[in-house]
């Protein structure tokens, strides 16, 4: 079991991610960036799961986008991967989509293509590359309703988790 965060641990590391992204956008504005985190509720955010997640996370995007550029953050606010990748931002969302759709672990990946937009840096949408919203893990509702509306609880939501992690083991 790994050790929980704060909830002023987690806005402290997102206000830290989004200047990273920025920064990254600003200096490479020829090529498009991919941050990869992983899905894990709760107060833990770094362990044996999330790490598991998020190697494959890494394979899967090197493999599928060959990178120019990459680094990766070991955090115990969570893993954070960032890729520059030479493509546009549309194909390169749609590339990451087929990642987080098809990949047995990719339902627990979160792969935002980024790019700066009028007040700052801004994901590309699944709407934009003509996809639907990702469906929630656990029944087939939009997932973003669902985690508003907290329908699932944190313990069905790991269960759920295992369970994945269980299947891709035995692939």
């Amino acid at each position: 079991m790994g050790q929980e965060v704060t909830l002023e641990q987690l806005l402290q590391s997102r206000d830290e991610r989004a200047m990273r992204q920025k920064d990254w956008i600003m200096a490479h504005p020829s090529l498009t960036l991919v941050c990869l985190t992983v899905i894990l509720p709760g107060p833990v955010k770094r362990d044996s799961r999330s790490l598991r997640v998020a190697a494959a996370g890494v394979e899967a995007i090197r493999s599928s986008l060959s990178p120019v550029k990459e680094e990766c953050f070991d955090l115990l606010t969570g893993f954070e991967g960032y890729f520059l990748v030479d493509g546009t931002s549309a194909g390169v969302k749609e590339a990451c989509c087929r990642i987080e759709d098809s990949h047995p672990l990719g339902r627990l990946m979160d792969i935002d293509v980024l790019r700066l937009g009028e007040y700052g840096v801004v994901p590309v949408s699944r709407s934009e590359a003509g996809l639907p919203p990702r469906r929630c893990l656990i029944c087939d509702l939009p997932a973003r309703e669902c985690m508003r509306a907290r329908k699932h609880s944190r313990e069905e939501l790991l269960q759920k988790i295992d369970e994945i992690l269980y299947s891709a083991d035995n692939l």
